[in-house]
């Protein structure tokens, strides 16, 4: 968003100085094995890692001794008030995890299992190995369940599983929060074999091509986060180190791993291809698109893993709650998860001032119309501060042109030009004016923008959030009437504007080019973030109305008409 912002500013600078020949020319002055297609990549292990593997490669068929495999297959549910968990025993895997808070596209219950990139990649806590055959193994043995049907957290279910050879167990413990405790331990013959749980295939809220680009690998490392973006995902590569958390995200949810003991963790990242129909309205009739899928495996080397796993929204209520006691150096919970972008200092207040504000109104789109205007007016000294600059440098605008006109004759490179800069600066001194005094205002708003506009885009808050005609304030406008406002307040305010300090025909052209480049970088963007900056125009518009009444807007319209009129002739 930061990013789409810079590029409004750099563009309209560019068309300014890029239009000057022109206008001076022309104008007048279901549940399957996974990861039965892992890429190579995938199948390559670490150094260390492989060698330790390749010793529990099976080499021959052993006696069955204290066998544990299930005859069927079955399911046990887990539940709290806010999830429904759906386990298989074929492989000890959720089939199902259900945020009984939040709706998918289609006002359903939201499913977090990506179902068709579980199908082909893995489902959720199934195992990592290095070995492919030991994976598809490990992951479609029928384990024997130690609970079947619903259980109601706080509960406990176990899943066992050994034959020739092998024996391998699962533990998860639930309570009444997004936190799973998880402990795996997988042995061959006795001897330890490395696999890290994971969660292998997104996310069930990624259901178009944006949606799967929003995906992050991201963890902690004291007060240090990293967020990797899927372009710079390796699949199949092995990161070791000391992570305080580890895991999958995208914009609105997350899945990550918290290790009891941060020292000795690997994590394995996983990037793998899919089709998905370009329209999913359409489903099967539309064109398939290729998208990446990302997924995470995280554990101890050996054959031994005992973690807990938060798996819910990016909510700081619910993040901040979750401690993670060997973080050192910065808040001990999960509240780095959301990414408010780098002005988040300014934004994390923003968004709490927002919060606080929804708890008296009860709608998100009418506490950002509040907040907006108090903003708005904050910030109305400083539009003011910027008229009062830009006037002063206008009054003295004839003497800087008489001085730079008596050194005109001298080149760039000669050093008399050097003494026109100090007359001029003598000059803007005697008059009281600051040479930046115009600019100041809008670098000092510059980072308040930014950081509004992250604070709107990470807000969980704002998805599915209706309000008058719009029913998803995190999604665009259906029907672009904010985007179309925007423009038009945009018009209509530097109509008002008295623009002193630039040519007639550039005013012109920037009049309304400067408005339908907003209008073309909002069309896509988040309601809520158009309607924040919608509002802000209108009240400009009002402002400004204020201001032209007022003697130093008078003032400066006058001196605006004077300009022109001199341009004319």
């Amino acid at each position: 968003m930061d990013r789409r912002l810079l590029l409004v500013f750099a563009l309209t600078f560019l068309v300014i100085v890029l239009f000057q020949p022109v206008l001076k020319k022309f104008l007048p002055q279901p549940p399957s094995p996974p990861a039965q297609s892992q890429s190579q990549t995938q199948t390559a292990a670490a150094p260390k890692v492989s060698a330790q593997t390749s010793q529990a490669t099976p080499q021959k068929t052993l006696p069955a001794v204290g066998t544990k495999v299930a005859s069927s297959e079955s399911e046990t549910v887990i539940e709290n008030g806010l999830y429904r968990i759906t386990f298989t025993n074929r492989g000890a895997q959720v089939k199902s995890w259900v945020l009984k808070k939040f709706d998918d596209d289609q006002g359903q219950p939201l499913d977090l299992v990506n179902r068709a990139a579980s199908a082909k990649y893995g489902y959720p806590l199934s195992l990592w190995t290095y070995d492919e055959n030991q994976r598809n193994l490990l992951n479609s043995a029928l384990y024997v369940a130690s609970a079947s049907g619903t259980q109601t957290a706080p509960a406990e279910v176990t899943f066992e599983y050994a034959e020739q050879g092998w024996s391998v167990r699962k533990r998860f413990s639930f309570d009444h929060s997004y936190v799973v405790h998880v402990e795996t331990s997988v042995l061959y013959n006795g001897g330890p074999v490395t696999a890290y749980p994971m969660w292998p295939s997104g996310f069930g809220d990624q259901i178009n091509a944006p949606g799967y680009a929003a995906g992050l690998v991201e963890s902690q490392s004291g007060n240090s986060i990293e967020r990797t973006a899927f372009k710079k995902v390796s699949g199949g590569a092995t990161l070791h180190g000391s992570y305080n958390w580890a895991g999958l995200a995208d914009q609105y949810f997350a899945a990550v791993f918290i290790p009891d003991n941060p020292q000795e963790i690997a994590a394995v990242t996983l990037r793998n291809p899919l089709d998905i129909p370009k329209d999913v309205r359409k489903g099967e009739q539309s064109e398939n698109v290729k998208v990446d899928v990302l997924g995470v495996a995280v554990g101890s080397p050996g054959g031994t893993t005992s973690q807990r796993m938060y798996v819910g929204p990016k909510e700081l209520k619910s993040l901040e709650a979750t401690a993670v006691p060997t973080i050192t150096g910065a808040d001990p919970d999960l509240r780095g998860l959301v990414d408010f972008g780098r002005f988040s200092i300014i934004a994390r207040p923003l968004f709490v001032w927002l919060r606080w504000t929804h708890g008296y109104v009860h709608n998100w789109g009418w506490s950002i119309v509040l907040q907006t205007l108090i903003i708005t007016l904050a910030l109305l000294p400083l539009r003011i501060s910027s008229m009062k600059s830009a006037l002063k440098m206008q009054k003295i605008q004839p003497q800087m042109n008489s001085i730079k006109e008596k050194y005109k004759k001298y080149g760039m490179r000669d050093p008399r030009r050097q003494e026109m800069n100090t007359e001029i600066g003598e000059l803007m001194k005697k008059e009281g004016v600051n040479p930046v005094g115009g600019c100041l205002p809008l670098v000092i708003q510059m980072p308040f923008l930014f950081a509004y506009y992250g604070m709107l885009a990470s807000a969980l808050d704002l998805r599915h959030a209706h309000w008058l005609w719009i029913h998803d304030l995190s999604s665009r406008d259906p029907w672009f009437l904010l985007p179309i406002l925007l423009v038009v307040s945009m018009v209509a305010t530097q109509r008002m504007t008295p623009q002193t300090g630039m040519d007639p025909s550039q005013q012109k052209m920037m009049n309304l080019m400067m408005p339908l480049m907003m209008g073309f970088f909002f069309f896509n963007l988040p309601a809520g973030l158009s309607l924040y900056y919608a509002e802000s125009n209108l009240i400009m518009i009002a402002q400004q109305a204020v201001m032209n009444r007022t003697s130093l807007g008078q003032e400066m319209r006058e001196l605006a008409a004077k300009r022109a009129r001199k341009k004319e002739k």
